[in-house]
């Protein structure tokens, strides 16, 4: 019967969210857009009309025709098929630097929230300096030193990505720790992690998620930026951001070669960006 409460408070905030979903246009956009995406780096062996690494010298830098929908760039290789081929490298950056970075961010911040004291001034101090490293710079030293390649650049993102979640965590942990919903749990004689596990961390999960969506626009310019300087995926596996540096050595002739790589680059920062702002709104308790 003392758990009953608990349930019968959280369930009408659920419901509340659900409703407010279906009035949500970003989210809703936002979601289509990155779900189409997704679904393209999934099928685009199958979508993609050639070879995204065929050299066709013949017919290098060709404008856009039936044959081609995109053209051509320098080496005559299709640029709509290395386009569907270039979701892969971009979304697998996503994946890595999220995967490294939200469990790392969160676990600091909850312990430094928690407990407080000597923990909460080591963990915040270990957090200001990795956040004195600009994200950019410090990938681009990174794979300076251990090489060009998609897994180098994650590494070197998620070391400047996760204080961002820390800090916030560490903050929402700290209002709930004198809270009567702790109080209570202890009172049940919940402690230690399955305290942190099962109460704080479902109550910091949802502003840890908004934040991740809102990261994601940044963390792809970036991705988009280190290949755009050779510093990414090795050629010739088709990359967004190298795509465009081929086609800025040509773009008063044939703008088609980075326009398009561009655009996508575009329209992908802007699908997560018009999710996270979906997420938001719908995750604020002032709608609910």
């Amino acid at each position: 019967m003392t758990n009953l409460p608990l349930t019968v408070a959280v369930a009408p905030n659920r419901l509340s969210l659900a409703k407010f979903a279906r009035r949500s246009p970003s989210a809703a956009i936002g979601a289509t857009l990155v779900i189409l995406i997704l679904l393209v780096a999934l099928f685009a062996p199958w979508i993609a009309p050639y070879d995204p690494i065929a050299q066709d010298v013949a017919n290098r830098l060709a404008p856009p025709s039936a044959a081609h929908w995109f053209g051509t760039d320098g080496f005559g290789r299709d640029l709509l098929s290395r386009l569907l081929y270039g979701t892969r490298p971009t979304l697998m950056l996503l994946a890595i630097v999220i995967l490294l970075t939200t469990p790392v961010g969160i676990a600091i911040g909850i312990i430094a929230g928690f407990y407080g004291g000597l923990v909460e001034r080591v963990l915040m101090r270990i957090t200001d300096i990795a956040m004195a490293f600009p994200k950019l710079v410090l990938a681009l030293a990174f794979v300076a030193v251990l090489g060009a390649g998609l897994v180098n650049g994650a590494l070197a993102l998620a070391l400047t990505a996760w204080p961002a979640y820390a800090r916030q965590t560490r903050s929402e942990t700290v209002a709930l720790r004198k809270s009567d919903y702790l109080a209570a749990a202890e009172m049940m004689g919940i402690t230690g992690p399955r305290l942190l596990l099962g109460h704080v961390l479902p109550l910091v999960l949802p502003g840890a998620i908004v934040r991740m969506a809102l990261d994601l626009g940044g963390i792809i310019l970036i991705a988009a930026g280190l290949g755009f300087l050779g510093l990414g995926v090795r050629p010739p596996t088709p990359e967004w951001g190298a795509m465009v540096a081929d086609g800025t050595q040509v773009i008063f002739d044939q703008w088609w070669v980075a326009a398009t790589p561009g655009a996508a680059i575009l329209l992908t920062s802007f699908a997560f960006n018009l999710l996270s702002d979906g997420l938001r709104d719908l995750m604020d308790p002032r709608n609910g």
